[in-house]
């Protein structure tokens, strides 16, 4: 069974990943309920901690149901990232994460998130430094590389895990391609069977099935999966790969009612967390996904996310609700 620090997971644990707008408390709780093992905040700037930005202070609110829960710092100054695990360590986690893998301009441009791959050696010692500062455990999440070229994830791995990481999750693509193209898990494989390696390794990127959790289970060996966009309005995908890996067979999917039920906990909960307006306006990428696969849903779906008073969505679920309430999803 694999182990973060002293928090035992069961075997190959799923992983909800952080996800910026999007793995907040009200899903992270959605996600919990619905199997994932840990969940992950969505990632948090070191300078915006250090200034008390409002953005990234909120982002600290973490709930005992959610445990184990994971802070996700990031950055590129040692100072800033210091003072920040001292910020975070008071919201009193189970884990600190430190994001080396976000692939967006504007955190790459700092040289942080998989802007760091750039520089290895800081890369390492931001995180020894990092694992000095805390008595919690702390993990990374990361990409192959910057580029194809320029791909050594075993070594990192093993460097990251020589100066004191607990785990490392890996995202099966370099900066470079974003998220185009398909996720290798193949180097995240090379990574789970180096000899030198004993800290879990968990892949990342195109975990979309349950067969692909399977595969990167059987097939690929490592020790649990970490699941991003899959889960983007679609909190039951952790059950659902859990029933296939006991029984081998695909799970119902959720009933009309049961999707209306989570879309209205969803919203309120928002809205509780983070008032109407952002409440309202967060929730939206869910919805495409709480509702897929419905014919002639256009009109409904439009009034979801365009909606800027949460009485009218909810007013939409209730329509949807009398309208397709005995669709089939398949």
């Amino acid at each position: 069974m694999p182990k973060i620090g002293k928090i035992e997971l069961p075997d190959f644990p799923l992983l909800l990943a952080p996800m910026e707008d999007v793995s907040d408390p009200p899903f992270r709780a959605l996600c919990k309920e619905q199997g994932a093992d840990v969940v992950y905040t969505e990632f948090i700037s070191s300078e915006g901690l250090i200034r008390d930005a409002a953005k990234s202070v909120i982002k600290l609110d973490i709930y005992e149901k959610e445990r184990p829960v994971g802070i996700q710092i990031f950055g590129a100054e040692l100072d800033s990232m210091l003072q920040a695990v001292d910020i975070v360590e008071k919201s009193n986690p189970d884990i600190i994460d430190i994001n080396f893998g976000c692939p967006v301009k504007k955190v790459v441009c700092k040289n942080a998130g998989a802007g760091i791959l750039r520089d290895i050696p800081l890369m390492v010692k931001l995180t020894e430094a990092i694992v000095k500062r805390t008595n919690l455990p702390v993990t990374v999440k990361t990409r192959l590389g910057w580029d194809h070229n320029s791909i050594k994830i075993v070594e990192v791995a093993e460097r990251l895990q020589d100066v004191g990481i607990q785990a490392i999750a890996i995202h099966g693509r370099t900066r470079v391609q974003m998220y185009k193209g398909s996720a290798d898990w193949k180097p995240i494989a090379e990574v789970k069977n180096n000899p030198r390696m004993h800290i879990p390794v968990f892949g990342n990127g195109d975990v979309d099935s349950p067969e692909a959790a399977e595969k990167m289970r059987d097939e690929f060996g490592l020790d649990g999966a970490m699941i991003g966009r899959a889960s983007i309005g679609n909190p039951w995908f952790f059950k659902e790969v859990k029933h296939y890996f006991e029984t081998g067979e695909h799970l119902s999917p959720p009933t009309m009612e049961e999707r209306v039920i989570a879309a209205r906990r969803h919203l309120q909960m928002a809205i509780d967390w983070k008032g109407e307006k952002l409440g309202v306006f967060e929730t939206r990428r869910h919805y495409t996904n709480y509702f897929k696969g419905i014919p002639h849903f256009k009109e409904y779906r439009m009034k979801m996310v365009t909606s800027d008073e949460s009485s009218d969505v909810f007013a939409a679920f209730d329509e949807v609700l009398q309208k397709f309430g005995d669709h089939q999803f398949v």
